[in-house]
């Protein structure tokens, strides 16, 4: 077969063949704006952030504004107001925020103030920095306006007195406790928007661990661990136990296997199956890790370690709940 005959067959049997979706990146059928979420309940952040993006928003101000709903959520006992505290009652709060052009806003330790998220963002803003830890941070924060609040609702208050009783500390291997958080409301939330410029951000909060040592400090409030954006690329965060992000530098390593051609879903599986080859299968089954990530076709996917992760997903299709593929059954009977 000469070159001119092939030619012409490939045009005329052309529209049988489907292209890969990552070449679709800069097709009229990209799915934009969208928006994604760490666990079901945070389709209520998503709503929010949809606002800003239907009309017109950036990503940048949708990711913000919409982690802020479960902060000032006194129900939600992991993130900002009525969040859990430290194990001497301290209620202490990490977040972060990353643009479209890798401007990123971090603060660590944060008490007294509700919207975490906020002041990541004034530091990306307004200083030449990019973390900011405890006391600094709450300066920081009031001298910007911010006010200090009691985020110890009685909730949370009365249940660090029933932990007090014993006072058992091992965060590391509670997975019942997890999924009982999970049910309550949900944990960390992690959220990344692609706007209709095709930009994307996204951002992270958490009041992290439920009675953790006093200064501890997740993956949430770190770039590439609980939250990377790459324009360019896509995005990830992560939720679950934060010490084994860092670990993987879990949100970093989606992207950049999202940038060698991985989906989505296949990037956040990468991620698992680095950590359960580091750690082992029997000490990676007791840890719950779920990831998700976005590309800059649109397309989504979410991976965890166990089962019960959820994402959460809107745009102009709608309201979507994920059911996250998993790795490993639960080795806790319920």
């Amino acid at each position: 077969m000469n070159r001119r005959t092939f030619v012409k067959l490939v045009g005329a049997y052309a529209p049988a063949f489907a292209l890969p979706q990552q070449l679709l990146a800069n097709s009229n059928d990209t799915i934009k704006p969208i928006v994604i979420s760490t666990w079901e309940p945070n389709k209520k952040a998503n709503a929010k952030a949809w606002e800003i993006l239907s009309a017109h928003g950036s990503a940048l101000d949708a990711v913000h504004q919409g982690v802020m709903v479960p902060e000032a959520d006194p129900d939600d006992h992991s993130v900002g107001l009525g969040g859990h505290p430290d194990r001497d009652g301290h209620v202490t709060c990490d977040a972060c925020i990353m643009d479209h052009l890798a401007n990123i806003g971090s603060v660590m330790c944060l008490e007294h103030i509700v919207h975490a998220v906020s002041v990541a963002r004034l530091v990306m803003e307004k200083t030449p920095h990019v973390q900011l830890v405890g006391e600094g941070a709450l300066q920081f924060a009031l001298l910007n306006g911010f006010k200090k609040e009691n985020l110890l609702t009685p909730k949370s208050e009365a249940d660090w007195k029933k932990w007090l009783k014993t006072s058992k500390y091992d965060p590391m291997t509670t997975v019942r406790d997890i999924e009982k958080r999970i049910k309550e409301s949900h944990d960390t939330i992690g959220m990344i928007a692609l706007d209709e410029n095709n930009n994307l951000s996204g951002a992270c909060t958490t009041s992290g661990m439920a009675y953790k040592l006093p200064g501890r400090v997740g993956d949430s409030p770190i770039i590439g661990a609980g939250l990377y954006v790459d324009n360019e690329v896509g995005g990830a965060s992560a939720t679950g136990v934060g010490e084994e992000v860092v670990r993987i530098c879990g949100s970093h390593t989606i992207v950049e296997a999202m940038r060698h051609g991985k989906s989505p879903k296949e990037a956040c599986k990468l991620a698992i199956e680095r950590l359960i080859k580091i750690k082992g299968a029997e000490k990676a089954k007791e840890i719950q890790l779920g990831f998700i990530a976005i590309n800059k076709s649109g397309e989504i996917g979410c991976y965890s370690m166990l089962p019960e992760f959820t994402m959460a997903v809107h745009s102009a299709k709608g309201e979507q709940i994920i059911n996250s593929d998993y790795f490993f059954e639960s080795s806790i009977k319920k």
